[in-house]
């Protein structure tokens, strides 16, 4: 991940209708080893890559190590987690020839898939990038066998640029259209 750069962090909470998108705290890590070793929220992302209670050590005391990491509360609970970083010009695909696009990644227990939650926190943290980063290209890559991703993308105005191989899996590669 590269970082996004002098953006001031820890940002004011966003609070939406039924969340709160806020930095990571020492309570959460519990629920972030849990999200990281769910096999179903990370089927599409190469799979746990550590148990839960290999986690639960590894994970720093104080998580909220970089900006532009928001975690997602519900009714008091973490229940995931938005990433918002630079795609560094050394990865390939890009919509800028500089690269360095802001790019956007979401992981939600799956419990929580289906109510919408998806859509109103990854809406709130697209406007906070406005806000924060106005005029930056925002882009998104995801398999395109994780259909629930996709489709979530695309809700959200992501338009497909491209499709390529990687990680063993087709993915697709979107940027936000403006307006």
């Amino acid at each position: 991940m590269k970082p996004l750069g002098d953006v001031p962090w820890p940002p004011e909470q966003i609070v939406t209708e039924r969340l709160i998108l806020r930095e990571t705290r020492t309570e959460d890590r519990a629920s972030l080893a849990e999200l990281l070793s769910d096999e179903t929220a990370q089927a599409y992302l190469g799979g746990p890559r550590h148990t839960r209670e290999e986690l639960e050590d590894l994970i720093p005391h104080d998580p909220n190590t970089r900006p532009g990491i928001f975690a997602v509360e519900h009714e008091g609970e973490f229940i995931g987690r938005i990433t918002v970083q630079r795609r560094d010009r050394a990865w390939a695909h890009h919509v800028r020839d500089e690269g360095d696009e802001v790019e956007i990644g979401y992981e939600f227990l799956p419990t929580t898939w289906g109510k919408g939650i998806g859509t109103e926190a990854t809406r709130a943290a697209l406007g906070w990038i406005e806000r924060t980063l106005p005029g930056e290209p925002v882009v998104i890559t995801t398999q395109v066998a994780n259909e629930r991703s996709l489709r979530l993308a695309q809700k959200l105005g992501f338009v497909e640029v491209e499709r390529f191989e990687a990680y063993g899996a087709e993915q697709w590669f979107g940027v936000l259209k403006a307006g």
